[in-house]
Order: C-alpha cells, then sequence, then structure tokens
C-alpha cells in the first residue's frame, strides 16, 4: 500500500467543491495515478456518493473509445445520467484525449460537476486550446517520493533500517514510488532504465517526431552530468560538434524544451539580488529525479555536492516553493526560495571545510535583508552562526 501523501492532499483539499479544475502534473509514474485514487477516497470521506464519482485513465485501452473531446463528453454525459447531485470526475492522463480542453470546459458548464485531472506534460495548460479554461483551474505539480515520504514507506514495507541508510540509497535510486516495493538492486535499476526509455520515446521522441536519438539522448546525457552547472546551448552544440555530432544550437534549445515539458529537467533561473532583476541567461537544471539521472548520466563521476544541490532543490519545490539561483556581485546564492509571503535563502554543500565555511556563510552574510538564511551540508556538528542557521541535510529533509 502508498503512503498517503499528505502535502499534496493538503493543497487540494481546499478546493473541493469549488468552480474550479484541479490539474496534477507531472513526470510519468510519479504517483498521480495513486494520489487521484486518494482524492476519491477523500471524497467520499466527505459524503460524495461512490456512484457520483467518475473515473477513467486514458492510458487504458479500456478507454481507446474515448479519446476525442467529443467522445469523452459522450461518455461522461452517459455515466452522469443515473447520478443524482453532484458528480465528480477524476481523469488520469488527459493529454491522451484529443481536444480535451474542449470536452472539460463544455463538462464544467453543463454538469453541476467537479473537476480533477493528472498529465504528464508540462504544456498541459498552454496553446490556443487552453484558452476554453484560462482562470478556471488550478495546476499542481506532483514530484516522485521526497525523503521523509521514502522513509514513510520503507516503515510501511518494513525494510527502513537508518536515516543514513535511506538517504544514501535515496542518493542512488531516487523516489520513484514503485520502485520501493522492487526486490533488490537489480530490479529497481532495470525499473529505472525501463522507465527512461518509455519517457524518452514516447514522451519526447514519438510526441515530437525525432529522428535522430543518438543526438536527443547525449543531449540529455550532458545535461543530467552537469546538474546545478550554468546552461549554455552554445557550448553543449560545441561539445558535441568536437565529439563528431553535429548539432546546432537552436536544436539543443528545442531538446531542452522537450525534456522540460516531459518533466525530465527542472529549471532555476537566475536572479540579480541588487539589480532585483532576471537573467536572460545562464539559468540552471536539475534532474526530477535523482535515480533516473544516476541510470542515465554520460559519465560516472560522483559529484557529491551537484548530488546534494540538487535534493534540496526538489525537496523546496515539493515543498510548494518557487526556486531561483541567485547573484549577488561576482558570488552565488545557491537558492533563494519563495512561497506565498515567505522568503528564504539557502547554500548547499558536502562538507564544509574551513575553506567552504567562508564562502558558504560569507555569501549569505553579505545579503542586507532579514530573511531566514540556511546553510545545509552533511556535518554533523552545528556550525550555526550570526543568524544563519546550518542544518544537516538529512534532518533537513526529514524534519522541515
Amino acid at each position: 500500500m502508498m503512503v498517503l501523501r499528505k502535502s499534496y492532499l493538503d493543497k487540494i483539499v481546499p478546493f473541493i467543491d469549488q468552480d474550479l479544475i484541479k490539474v496534477l502534473v507531472g513526470i510519468r509514474r510519479c504517483g498521480k495515478t495513486v494520489l487521484l485514487g486518494q482524492i476519491k477516497d477523500v471524497l467520499i470521506q466527505r459524503g460524495a456518493p461512490a456512484q457520483n464519482i467518475i473515473q477513467a485513465n486514458f492510458e487504458s485501452m479500456r478507454f481507446r473509445n474515448a479519446r476525442t473531446a467529443e467522445a469523452l463528453y459522450d461518455y461522461i454525459t452517459e455515466k452522469a445520467s443515473g447520478c443524482f447531485g453532484k458528480i465528480y470526475i477524476l481523469l488520469d492522463e488527459i493529454q491522451e484525449v484529443e481536444r480535451w480542453q474542449v470536452a472539460i470546459n463544455s463538462l464544467r458548464v453543463d454538469f453541476d460537476c467537479d473537476i480533477y485531472l493528472t498529465g504528464s506534460n508540462s504544456k498541459l495548460l498552454s496553446g490556443e486550446l487552453a484558452t476554453y479554461l484560462s482562470g478556471r483551474y488550478i495546476q499542481i505539480q506532483v514530484f516522485p517520493f521526497s525523503l521523509a515520504e521514502a522513509k514513510q514507506q520503507c516503515l510501511e514495507n518494513g525494510t527502513y533500517t537508518s536515516d543514513e541508510k535511506l538517504f544514501a540509497d535515496y542518493l542512488k535510486y531516487g523516489g520513484f514510488p514503485q520502485r520501493f516495493f522492487l526486490p533488490d538492486e537489480h530490479s529497481i535499476a532495470t525499473y529505472l532504465d525501463d522507465l527512461y526509455e518509455a519517457i524518452v520515446v514516447r514522451d519526447v521522441m514519438l510526441r515530437h517526431g525525432i529522428r535522430e536519438q543518438t543526438a536527443l539522448r547525449n543531449v540529455l546525457a550532458f545535461l543530467l552530468d552537469n546538474i546545478g552547472n550554468p546552461f549554455s546551448a552554445r557550448n553543449i552544440s560545441g561539445r558535441m560538434v568536437s565529439e563528431g555530432m553535429k548539432i546546432s544550437t537552436a536544436t539543443v534549445l528545442n531538446y531542452v524544451d522537450y525534456f522540460k515539458e516531459a518533466f525530465i529537467l527542472l529549471n532555476a533561473s537566475r536572479y540579480d539580488i541588487k539589480g532585483k532583476a532576471l537573467l536572460s541567461s545562464t539559468e540552471k537544471y536539475y534532474a526530477v529525479d535523482l535515480g533516473l539521472r544516476n541510470v542515465i548520466k554520460k559519465s560516472e563521476k560522483l559529484d557529491s555536492n551537484k548530488l546534494y544541490e540538487n535534493i534540496v532543490y526538489l525537496e523546496m519545490r515539493s515543498r510548494g516553493y518557487e526556486v531561483q539561483v541567485g547573484k549577488l556581485d561576482d558570488t552565488e546564492i545557491d537558492f533563494i526560495c519563495y512561497r506565498g509571503n515567505e522568503k528564504l535563502y539557502i547554500q548547499v554543500a558536502y562538507l564544509i571545510t574551513p575553506a567552504d565555511e567562508e564562502r558558504e556563510f560569507g555569501n549569505l552574510e553579505r545579503l542586507n535583508d532579514n530573511y531566514p538564511k540556511y546553510v545545509i551540508s552533511s556535518d554533523l556538528v552545528d556550525l550555526s552562526r550570526n543568524g544563519i542557521i546550518h542544518r544537516n541535510i538529512i534532518d533537513f529533509l526529514l524534519n522541515p
């Protein structure tokens, strides 16, 4: 049994029975389908009749005849004909339905209903058809398990041994929920490799009609090798050309857009703290899951600093923060995190040596405001100073 994804349910519950479509987006197999089932359970607990809950998963052949706007509308209409009172519509992988926005908008208008959707495409609600739903939806991004959710699942499974072993396992194999039910490391690696193929082939190559697979896979491998480094499409193109593979800067940019669309990569824009402006170049990219990254990255190098940076980025995103990279003159603040009226700064390091301490804490001490400031590392000794809070990374991830 999969753990209750309470942090996401807490975001959704206030919008139950509101005239807003609830849209859950995220990479394939991150747990959206199970979360949709947990939403169904909440609806029933709140008094919704089970027969008034209409579900469909468009990855299933069972619903192959409902994959156009007209067919979907007719399917829901037929199912709703025997219902009394409000109906609840839960549709999984809605991007498989042609012109789905038209059907959803019409259902919203024609029925007393509450609608929940999932999708594996970040551009689900962009483009011309999205105008049908403009201002009528909320979007919540779903991520693979956080470390805290992974611990809860391992406790449920009876496989938990210690926080330290859990963290080492998470750094290597990530948080895709299904992998916690597999019996050994070989099975997990096989699962992640197959998942990568499904995502890259189905959500990138087939969707965009890409024939040159080698170039695309090499660009993705390069990006995953360089998580947390400033991004330059020109540099990647030059690197590929030097290795005998002709690829233009424009093609690299297109590929990166496709990876973002499929949620394989997530970006953090750079923000000039003094100039109070977003910088148009040198944004950074992070892997949506370290297990997926470690299976497909091109090199075997282990850069703990980058892995820690990636994991903290994912943690803050899963907590609902917008995350940017800060530029302060010629220095960098790893993350500036925003959530509503909240704002905080984070520096991330593997271990803090005496030489590192001045850089990690000194950069934060140069900030002239009173927002919370954190340094996160694997050190066990509390190195907090001058109002800057030092947190051990495992403690930070398990105890928000």
